[in-house]
């Protein structure tokens, strides 16, 4: 049975596979946007691509609990359904995915996920188990929904990176790498933002603004590692944050890099409890 949203077209909101099986079993060319809900202008930016390019649509909301190497994170992260539904209802979208827990996990890998040692860096370095859950449920949702496309934003760009090369071919899936979207403040649209306070909020948009300046001084620099060492140090006592990290890195490979070309400033760090990421 499926429950359906009036709206201008008719969205239909899938809460089991069965649902999703029977609404997508003649639909081809098929764009998929994987959110774990509390919609922002970014994921926005996400869906309204996969509406351009294809014939339908489906965006899925579904908080991953094997991502999140943090019960209180897990717990605490932002949640807000009835806004969720009301912006993908405007956005006139064909398919919402929402499943439960049993419906991803509906059977025992054969054999558990493992990241190489070098993919070890950034977020996996810091968040143990984090990425191998985010494959994980990637594959499984892929398995699952079958899309021809599937949209991933470049705000966490390790994540799409590591999807990239994770995710098995077999399923024929083309992986759509899409902008990261900003405020005026060039801080990157987060549903972690909302666990901010307005204080908080500022500190983050002016920690950005540090960030995005600081690229375009990296190519004149003689001395990268210190450039970046130093400002780590500058924004730590200036705001009170905690970085986890703040490297040069390769777009190909995510090797520490020397030069900017073809390299992103990767960025993760702590204001109070709630941890934010970017790359510029």
């Amino acid at each position: 049975m499926f429950y359906l949203l009036n709206c201008f077209i008719q969205m239909k909101i899938l809460l089991s596979n069965n649902d999703l099986n029977e609404a997508l079993y003649d639909v081809s060319n098929l764009g998929f946007v994987p959110t774990m809900g509390s919609l922002h202008n970014g994921h926005i930016s996400l869906i309204k691509k996969s509406l351009k390019d294809c014939k339908k649509t489906i965006v899925s909301i579904f908080i991953n609990p094997t991502q999140f190497n943090n019960k209180n994170d897990f717990e605490n992260y932002p949640k807000n359904n009835k806004k969720d539904l009301s912006i993908l209802k405007n956005l006139k979208i064909n398919f919402l995915y929402m499943p439960k827990a049993k419906d991803v996990y509906d059977y025992e890998r054969k054999s558990p996920i493992r990241l190489r040692k070098k993919d070890k860096i950034l977020c996996a370095k810091f968040r143990k188990g984090h990425f191998e859950g985010v494959i994980d449920v990637m594959e499984r949702l892929t398995k699952i929904i079958k899309p021809q496309k599937i949209y991933l934003g470049e705000k966490d760009f390790q994540q799409l990176f590591l999807v990239k090369k994770y995710n098995p071919k077999k399923y024929k899936a083309k992986i759509i790498s899409c902008r990261t979207i900003r405020n005026k403040n060039k801080l990157a649209f987060s549903s972690r933002n909302k666990l901010l306070s307005k204080k908080q909020l500022k500190i983050a948009e002016k920690i950005s603004k540090e960030v995005f300046f600081l690229k375009k001084k990296l190519s004149k620099s003689r001395n990268i590692k210190k450039l970046l060492s130093d400002k780590k140090k500058r924004l730590t006592n200036l705001f009170n944050i905690k970085f986890d990290y703040l490297e040069l890195r390769n777009t190909s490979n995510l090797k520490i890099s020397n030069k900017v070309k073809n390299s992103r400033l990767f960025v993760a760090y702590h204001i109070n409890k709630i941890r934010l990421i970017d790359n510029f």
